[in-house]
C-alpha cells in the first residue's frame, strides 16, 4: 500500500519567478536546480519542517508536455487562479501572515475565524490559491 506522497507538481508562470517567490518569500528550501535538455529545468522545494515532501514548480509552456491550446488554457486558469491550490501550516498564523505581507505576499483574505478553523488565503506569483492555517487547526496537527 501507499505509504506517503514524496512529489507533486505546482504549474507555474515562470520558473525564476516562482523560485524566488518560494524561497525568499515563503521560506521554502531549494532541493534542486537542474537542467533537463536546453529549455527545461527540474526545480522542487520544501517547506522548512517537511523536507521528504518535493513541490515541483512546474513550469506550464508549449513543448512536449503541452500543446499550444492547452497551454494557453492552462496559463489562463492558472492566472485567474482557479487551477491550482494548497493548504500549508505555521506556528502562528497572525505571525506568520505579517511577515509574508511585508515580503509582498499578496493575501486575498486576511486571518479570519471560520466554522472550521482559523486561515488566510494568499496567491502565488503566478496566480494559485493557498490557505494558511494554524498546525492546531480544529485539531488537525498536519495538511498540505
Amino acid at each position: 500500500m501507499i505509504t506517503k506522497m514524496s512529489i507533486a507538481n505546482i504549474y507555474v508562470l515562470n520558473q525564476d519567478s516562482a523560485r524566488d517567490f518560494y524561497v525568499n518569500k515563503l521560506g521554502f528550501t531549494l532541493v534542486d536546480d537542474l537542467p533537463m535538455g536546453p529549455d527545461s529545468r527540474w526545480l522542487t522545494v520544501s517547506p522548512p519542517e517537511q523536507p521528504d515532501l518535493q513541490l515541483v514548480l512546474f513550469p506550464v509552456k508549449v513543448g512536449k508536455m503541452f500543446p499550444q491550446q492547452t497551454a494557453e488554457t492552462l496559463m489562463a486558469m492558472i492566472k485567474e487562479g482557479v487551477f491550482g491550490c494548497g493548504v500549508v501550516t505555521c506556528k502562528d498564523i497572525q505571525v506568520t501572515y505579517e511577515a509574508l505581507k511585508s515580503k509582498g505576499v499578496e493575501f486575498i483574505k486576511p486571518p479570519t475565524e471560520e466554522f472550521y478553523g482559523t486561515e488566510a488565503l494568499f496567491r502565488d506569483d503566478s496566480g494559485n490559491h493557498f490557505s494558511l492555517q494554524p498546525v492546531n487547526n480544529n485539531s488537525r496537527e498536519n495538511s498540505i
